[in-house]
């Protein structure tokens, strides 16, 4: 295979790889891996290798590089680390805006409460430190690529939290909004963690079904995503059957 210039850090060696991959698996979850150290992106590749539902389709080391990679690779999603956002204002909403479809991880070394309650909010959808161990990391991949958020237990008492002081409309209903009862039904099934499939098979309906009828649940209630959606409930009791909120919100909204 001939190698070719581009602006994202990529050999001539992972292309090839690449190429093999995508011949073994074409429906394997695609991976931009956005690091500025080289000998994070060369682990944790290997660790993506050794899965058949994963690969790594694309690798930048600057904001830069990385944007000229989501540009040109379509990928599902992107691992990068934190620091690569330090001295950024607008960084994630322009990735999302570049490419709507991804899904955001971010690595931290330290942990930092406003800047992951602010990673989340700007639409990230994993925050994990960059010594979770491999086998946690390939899970929240897989759940992430599938359309879950990743919160760890620490984060998501500040999140929760977060919420809480942030607007009103999450510490006090709107006035008296009234929920049908499939409306109702769709709710719980958020705060269990249940995907948009799940709750569509139990009410015996579509997945679009189920969309049309979150963005009147978010209009009525005032919140903006699914996140929003189970913190605003669990906090104003709207579901009286109490959900394991620590793990169900951990993973699922």
């Amino acid at each position: 295979m001939t190698g070719r210039k581009m602006t994202v850090n990529k050999s001539h060696d992972a292309a090839e790889l690449e190429a093999e991959e995508s011949v073994a698996n074409p429906n394997a979850i695609r991976i931009i891996l956005a690091d500025s150290q080289a000998i994070y992106r060369v682990g944790i590749r290997k660790i993506f290798a050794l899965e058949d539902d994963l690969r790594v389709v694309a690798q930048a080391d600057t904001m830069e590089n990385l944007f000229a990679a989501v540009e040109r690779y379509p990928s599902d999603v992107l691992l990068m680390e934190a620091g690569l956002l330090a001295g950024t204002v607008d960084a994630i909403p322009n990735l999302l805006k570049t490419a709507p479809e991804i899904k955001i991880i971010v690595q931290a070394s330290q942990s930092d409460d406003q800047g992951t309650v602010e990673m989340y909010r700007k639409g990230v959808r994993g925050v994990i430190s960059r010594s979770i161990s491999p086998d946690l990391l390939v899970k929240c991949v897989r759940k992430i690529a599938h359309g879950e958020t990743w919160i760890d237990n620490q984060s998501v008492n500040l999140v929760i939290e977060a919420y809480r002081s942030q607007a009103q409309s999450l510490i006090h209903p709107k006035s008296q909004a009234k929920l049908t009862a499939k409306e109702m039904v769709i709710i719980t099934g958020i705060t269990q963690g249940k995907r948009n499939k799940e709750i569509a098979y139990q009410l015996g309906t579509s997945d679009q079904v189920v969309k049309n009828y979150l963005r009147k649940i978010y209009d009525k209630l005032g919140v903006s995503d699914r996140l929003e959606l189970a913190l605003y409930c669990l906090h104003n009791k709207i579901i009286t059957e109490e959900p394991a909120a620590q793990s169900r919100v951990d993973r699922s909204v």
